[in-house]
């Protein structure tokens, strides 16, 4: 059997610039990467929207693989037509056909360094807990959110998102870079064990299950009512208790958090906290519940099936 090749894409937000620097020292350096032998394919995800810096030119790239957006001919948006690029060049059928994506992203959160994995795909969670035994990182399993689809690695027999932060939108931190780095040499390790059938996972997985998204407080006129608490800032993956200080309005008073409130009340744990690009998007932080799933051999097998698939290139 052959291994398959991987994808990682950077800059599927061109204001997101520290991916992006990777990649242009990987491919003039590409030693400087520890690959474990594993054929990456390089790409810049939206080469238009980095170029000025902006998250994206039409729509969001990250939203624009849905498969009906996808068929649709009459979409023309530059961010859809990049996608059906992206997809006929290393998508399962395209020229150059990858088994895995690797999204590289930043956020403006405190998230540290993290996973982002989109539903529950056996080979994607056995990549998680791969990279989780490696690096301890925190996996925020979102799903079930018919707000938020479309997602670039969903598209690909396996993949997740590497998500680092804090770091302001168009700046290049050296340390968000490493992070970057790091995680991304842990999932190439997990994934040349899993070409070999040496994968061999820990006992459980530990997600953060997508529990609904929280706005803030808006006027009739759809204006901000109220500013995140400063208590909250900057406090991504600390959960919240109720009546806690969630929203500051502009007399001075703060707006507790009310779990009551929400579709799963056991959603306590923010992520995204304040994300400078979700404010278009109605979301001030998204809330999570914890959960530890057990590992099963099945999600190794079907890792090790993506990437030992016969005729795929060494």
């Amino acid at each position: 059997m052959a291994q398959g090749r991987v994808l990682v894409v950077a800059a599927t937000h061109g204001n997101e610039r520290n991916a992006p620097w990777l990649l242009e020292q990987w491919r003039q350096q590409p030693e400087l990467l520890r690959s474990n032998g594993v054929e990456l394919q390089l790409e810049i995800g939206n080469p238009e929207a980095l170029a000025l810096n902006r998250r994206y030119l039409d729509r969001d790239l990250n939203r624009s693989f849905a498969p009906e957006l996808l068929a649709d001919a009459s979409r023309q948006e530059r961010e859809i037509l990049r996608a059906r690029a992206l997809l006929a060049a290393h998508g399962p059928g395209g020229s150059t056909p990858c088994s895995v994506a690797l999204d590289l992203h930043s956020t403006t959160s405190a998230m540290g360094n993290s996973l982002v994995v989109y539903g529950r795909r056996p080979a994607d969670l056995a990549l998680a807990a791969g990279i989780q035994a490696r690096l301890g990182l925190p996996v925020y399993l979102h799903e079930a959110d018919p707000a938020q689809t479309g997602f670039l690695v969903e598209r690909w027999p396996c993949g997740l998102v590497i998500e680092v932060g804090p770091v302001p939108q168009g700046l290049v931190s050296a340390s968000i870079c490493r992070q970057t780095q790091l995680a991304l040499e842990a999932a190439l390790d997990t994934l040349a064990a899993a070409a070999t059938g040496c994968l061999r996972l820990p006992r459980g997985l530990s997600v953060h299950l997508h529990g609904g998204s929280v706005d803030l407080p808006r006027r009739p006129d759809g204006s901000p009512a109220a500013a995140l608490h400063p208590l909250r800032q900057h406090r991504d993956w600390i959960p919240l208790a109720a009546g806690d200080p969630l929203f500051w309005r502009a007399d001075g008073r703060s707006q507790g958090f009310d779990s009551a409130g929400q579709r799963y009340p056991l959603a306590r744990w923010p992520v995204f906290i304040n994300e400078a690009a979700y404010g278009e998007k109605g979301i001030a932080l998204s809330l999570t519940r914890r959960e530890r799933l057990c590992c099963e051999i099945a999600w190794a097998e079907a890792l090790s099936a993506q990437l030992q698939r016969r005729g795929a290139p060494l």
